[in-house]
């Protein structure tokens, strides 16, 4: 009996993984002169043009470490001093690199529903000297330790997936007398203000948005960012579709509710603000509409998906009303996602697409936030992401600007790679 039979349906639209033998790497040696060119002009000097492609060359090495000192030695032609004043304190800007990262990015992975990705990522340091660094939740780990924590954007499509841009969270203490004189060995500019991480999300969207050189439908997050309402709307006045998942005490209305101004009652100041009329039925917990979904209200999808292979779920779906500040918002999809099994886990999404959108689009969609963490993985264990040892704000966004790079050198590589195997 096939899947047809027992009613799954296939959504196979997932992007396929970063599959690149490390003979297959080291054969990318002129492939990567040539991507760098790409670049090379948007460097204030040339002797930076030159260090950024010895930096992308020794990201792209089998060493254990890719911190600073392992990569120029390891390189033709490095310098270890070089290189560090290269990243830490060479003042060439990371913007321009990364609107032209866009533009390639979109060449390479590009599609008209394509899906931008926002998720933290954190990043274990001892002492106190790093910029940045907290004792503060790590992802990492799975508790409070001492970390720097960043924001980072990430794309995927049918094609692929790669990491687009990032922002360093400077936590609320940084910011108080004590710090000032690690401000100043850090290098933070003077004008930074405390942002939260999903400010520092939406700083990232706006941008890529604004460059216009990127084609994406769809934003998707965790909690993290779907808690903070005012990021949703932030998106949806981009004219993009946010696809979050929720909170289990989120509420909603299934249908809008009436609101009004209250009469004035001839005392104090007219009222001016609507509100729930009084009698109209009260929001409800997302998780308890979940529980009343019928029986043949369920449709199985399989969706293949992450490095564990093909994922099967029970989907359904409602249209409802969100909550803004005790008031009816805007109209989204309740999107309810369950493992199966006895004990089946339950993930909820709220999301602004148009009541026209098909389940199968919905169910796409859910099982395409997993691509950063995938990328994440990779350039961590892969380009050393997570290797540098500078303290720098400067160093530590130009370090992770080359990652990034240097991640969809290789997307663009591995389509190229197997497109030549299939001949």
């Amino acid at each position: 009996m096939d899947r047809s039979e027992l009613g799954i349906i296939e959504v196979d639209e997932t992007p396929p993984p970063l599959e690149l033998s490390p003979q297959e790497i080291a054969a990318l040696a002129d492939a990567l002169v040539e991507y760098h060119a790409a670049f090379a002009d948007l460097y204030y000097r040339k002797e930076q043009a030159h260090w950024g492609l010895k930096y992308l060359q020794g990201l792209m090495l089998p060493l254990e470490r890719k911190s600073i000192e392992p990569m120029a030695l390891a390189l033709e032609g490095g310098d270890v001093q070089a290189m560090q004043q290269f990243i830490g304190q060479g003042q060439w800007q990371d913007a321009a690199l990364l609107l032209q990262h866009w533009r390639l990015v979109d060449a390479t992975l590009g599609e008209a529903d394509g899906v931008y990705i926002v998720d933290g990522s954190d990043f274990c340091k001892q002492g106190e000297h790093s910029v940045g660094v907290a004792r503060q939740w790590c992802g990492h780990v799975g508790k409070v330790d001492n970390c720097q924590a960043g924001v980072f954007a990430a794309y995927a499509s049918r094609k692929g997936y790669t990491l687009l841009d990032r922002r360093l969270y400077l936590p609320a203490e940084w910011f108080d007398a004590g710090h000032r004189e690690r401000w100043q060995k850090c290098g933070i500019p003077e004008t930074t203000r405390f942002t939260t991480k999903p400010a520092l999300a939406l700083e990232m969207l706006r941008a890529v948005v604004a460059a216009g050189t990127l084609r994406f439908r769809w934003v998707t997050c965790d909690e993290a960012f779907s808690r903070a309402t005012a990021f949703l709307d932030a998106v949806a006045a981009q004219q993009r579709w946010y696809y979050a998942e929720v909170p289990h005490d989120t509420q909603v209305w299934q249908t809008r509710p009436a609101t009004a101004v209250p009469p004035w009652s001839g005392r104090g100041r007219r009222p001016h603000q609507a509100r729930v009329v009084p009698g109209a039925p009260a929001p409800q917990r997302v998780d308890q509409l979940a529980t009343v979904v019928p029986t043949d209200g369920w449709q199985t999808y399989l969706i293949k998906e992450g490095s564990k292979g093909p994922l099967v779920a029970e989907f359904a779906c409602h249209r409802g009303v969100a909550v803004r500040a005790g008031l009816p918002g805007p109209d989204v999809w309740i999107v309810f996602r369950r493992a199966l099994g006895e004990s089946p886990a339950l993930k909820i999404y709220l999301s602004n697409a148009p009541a026209h959108t098909p389940l199968a689009a919905l169910v796409r969609v859910a099982g395409m936030r997993w691509p950063i963490e995938t990328a994440f993985e990779e350039s961590k264990g892969g380009l050393g992401l997570d290797h540098y040892e500078v303290r720098s704000w400067l160093g530590w966004h130009h370090h992770m600007t080359l990652c990034l790079l240097a991640h969809h050198f290789l997307v663009r590589a591995r389509l190229r790679v197997k497109k030549g195997r299939r001949r």
